[in-house]
């Protein structure tokens, strides 16, 4: 576990901007201004806001197989759990020591030891023989009986356990989430009194998860007060990633497309027709993964995710690796069609709650009828912007949406990049540092 670290120009830029010089009337009014616009919002608004609305976190006993884990993953509509284990006894991802006390006593209740989420699950279920097409049923049944505990670290984001001061603003949460780090921690009450102090302990009642996801609705509920930013296009804010768009053929067997997510380290891939005579772009061997150039110019036509998987019942996983990524993309819709999941209480329990997207508070959960579900029949599969959307128009897609990412495409289709949340996240903080110095150069002339 590590909290979030503020960079040190960072801490200078804020002290430019709201010195101990209140008795200079000039300066008082450049600090007005300066917290008035994108970085000020970002700054006086903490992570524990944005913590309150979530729902209890969603978690395993580190004795629980990895069948139970895809189970709770579908049931509950969630990316990752967190793994629980008495005290004591485990060193946590990354040497951390992040523990569960009871709020009377102070005694503490349970250890959490790592997240495993659906990359680690798709790791495992690829092994390591990449010679192999095809995942036999005994093979799979025996990796998905394994203890969750012994595949935490699987994914990179999976090394270390990410935890976030409730004080800490939505800026430097920014600066975490944008290098990669999908979900964090955050403690009902935190044992830490220093906000941006590296941490290796923590002890709380309780904790929440919040999500990249969390942080970008933030930034679409106050639209309005960003609209500097959000009206720019997301060429221009830099967050259309170009360099790398890595796609499958309709054609290609699932276990294929998972064993090359997983040498690629996604979590998802376009997926794009398929030529005369062409292979599929991802082959059991991945070994066309490096170059980064496959999906490039294509004509993309779905989205193979991880959360396809997910949302598999896993006594279906098995006969349906062999399908090609279409059929299993049917497959699966017509799965959800037919299955309503539900958020688990504390007890695990039905609670008749919809579970509309990972890691939805249950607050913004609504019960949808059959017009609204014809609406969602309606929309396309595929989830696009341009290269000329703006930033709004971006965030408002993949929150309306519930999709973590955008394809770039082109007035032909044709595949141009990709916008992750990443992006987006990086993106919106380099804007507001931009403006801090722009405010700076005001403020110290």
């Amino acid at each position: 576990m590590a909290q979030l670290r503020a960079p040190s120009d960072e801490q200078h830029q804020q002290e430019a901007l709201h010195g101990e010089h209140d008795d200079v009337s000039a300066g008082n009014e450049s600090n007005k201004k300066a917290r008035a616009g994108l970085s000020g919002v970002l700054r006086e608004r903490k992570v524990v806001e944005l913590a309150r609305a979530k729902r209890r976190l969603v978690e395993v006993p580190y004795t629980a197989t990895l069948a139970h884990t895809a189970n709770a993953l579908l049931a509950a509509g969630v990316s990752a759990v967190a793994v629980a284990a008495p005290p004591g006894h485990w060193i946590g991802a990354g040497g951390s020591m992040i523990l569960e006390s009871d709020p009377s006593t102070g005694a503490v209740r349970k250890h959490y030891i790592g997240l495993v989420n659906l990359l680690d699950i798709l790791s495992h279920i690829a092994g390591d023989d990449d010679d192999s097409d095809e995942v036999a049923g005994d093979d799979l049944d025996r990796r998905m009986a394994v203890p969750v505990s012994s595949v935490i670290g699987h994914s990179l984001e999976g090394l270390t356990l990410w935890t976030l001061h409730p004080n800490t603003s939505i800026l430097d949460c920014m600066e975490t989430f944008s290098k990669g780090v999908h979900r964090a921690l955050v403690p009902l009450e935190s044992s830490s009194e220093n906000v941006v102090a590296v941490e290796l302990v923590e002890s709380s009642p309780g904790y929440k998860m919040l999500t990249q996801m969390d942080v970008v609705r933030f930034l679409f509920a106050r639209g309005a007060e960003l609209r500097d930013v959000m009206s720019r296009t997301v060429l221009d804010l830099g967050a259309v990633n170009d360099a790398c768009v890595l796609a499958v053929h309709g054609g290609a067997k699932v276990i294929d497309a998972v064993k090359a997510m997983r040498a690629a380290a996604l979590t998802a891939v376009p997926v794009v027709e398929d030529d005369a005579g062409d292979e599929t772009l991802l082959d059991a061997s991945a070994t066309q993964l490096s170059n980064g150039e496959h999906g490039m110019g294509k004509k993309a036509i779905e989205t193979f995710s991880a959360t396809d998987l997910r949302d598999c019942p896993v006594s279906w996983l098995q006969p349906w690796l062999g399908m090609s990524v279409i059929e299993f993309k049917t497959k699966v819709a017509e799965y959800r069609a037919s299955n309503t999941a539900v958020v688990p209480g504390a007890d695990a329990t039905f609670t008749g709650v919809p579970a509309v997207d990972a890691d939805t508070p249950v607050s913004a959960v609504v019960d949808t009828g059959a017009e609204e579900e014809g609406k969602e029949q309606q929309q396309p599969k595929l989830v696009t912007c341009s290269l000329e959307s703006t930033l709004g128009e971006a965030i408002e897609a993949v929150v309306t949406r519930h999709v973590h990412r955008l394809w770039v495409v082109d007035e032909e289709g044709l595949l141009r990049g990709v916008v992750s949340l990443t992006d987006v996240l990086r993106a919106v903080r380099e804007a507001a540092l931009g403006e801090d110095r722009e405010l700076q150069s005001i403020v110290s002339p």
